[in-house]
């Protein structure tokens, strides 16, 4: 049997300010597997994003551990942790955070090079990401020149750009319209289950949580189903 694409076992994190402390997660454990796509719901505070920063090594929990596709985290060091997170993970949030200076393109290009890929390799997985994304004719324009949705498309595309183990996201339509916003998650939804991997989900809006294939809710601190 494969090692999980995400575990998560007994995960805390706590804040402090001055005296007061705010425990926002208190022994959260969580499975997923390859081929997966799990909802993260709860309220705006609940810990949603400290989780998936935890789950995405960019943020190290006051106690547990994390293991990405059977790899212990707590323990690497930053460049084993930032080579673990280039290699297996792929992050996507609600602002797509492009590169305004680079076209579409070559904002996945980039990416792929800066882990090794060479410019023709990296090139072809980008249009072929384009494509599944339908912006073949949207490749050479900058952010600037594209609409919400469709900068979002671009952001989900470098998200996939490394071909990772594991998607994270945070909330990836949150920042636009219904319409667009169900447009858009659909053709994430579409390549990720098109590529076998792992992802987990925040987002408010139930009707999309409906769609994934299990919804895990953030309640006082742990994680329970539905």
């Amino acid at each position: 049997m494969s090692e999980p694409a995400l575990e998560l076992r007994g995960i805390r994190q706590t804040f402090r300010q001055g005296t007061a402390a705010l425990e926002v997660l208190r022994g959260a454990d969580l499975q997923i597997t390859a081929g997966e796509i799990v909802a993260l719901v709860g309220p705006s505070g609940a810990g949603k994003s400290t989780l998936l920063q935890i789950a995405g090594t960019l943020e190290k929990p006051e106690a547990g551990e994390v293991l990405i596709d059977g790899v212990a985290t707590r323990d690497l060091d930053d460049d084993a942790r930032t080579r673990l997170r280039r290699e297996k993970l792929g992050f996507v949030y609600q602002y797509h955070h492009l590169l305004a200076e680079f076209s579409a393109r070559e904002n996945i290009v980039v990416p792929q090079m800066i882990a090794g890929t060479s410019k023709a390799d990296a090139g072809r997985r980008a249009d072929a990401l384009l494509a599944a994304m339908g912006l073949t004719e949207r490749a050479d324009h900058r952010p600037a020149r594209l609409s919400g949705g469709e900068q979002q498309r671009v952001a989900i595309a470098r998200g996939l750009a490394n071909n990772p183990k594991l998607l994270l996201a945070d909330e990836p339509t949150g920042n636009l319209d219904p319409g667009t916003a169900d447009e858009v998650f659909s053709l994430l939804l579409d390549l990720v289950r098109t590529h076998g991997l792992a992802a987990l989900i925040a987002t408010h809006n139930p009707a999309l949580a409906a769609r994934m294939d299990r919804i895990l809710r953030l309640q006082d601190g742990h994680l329970v189903t539905g």
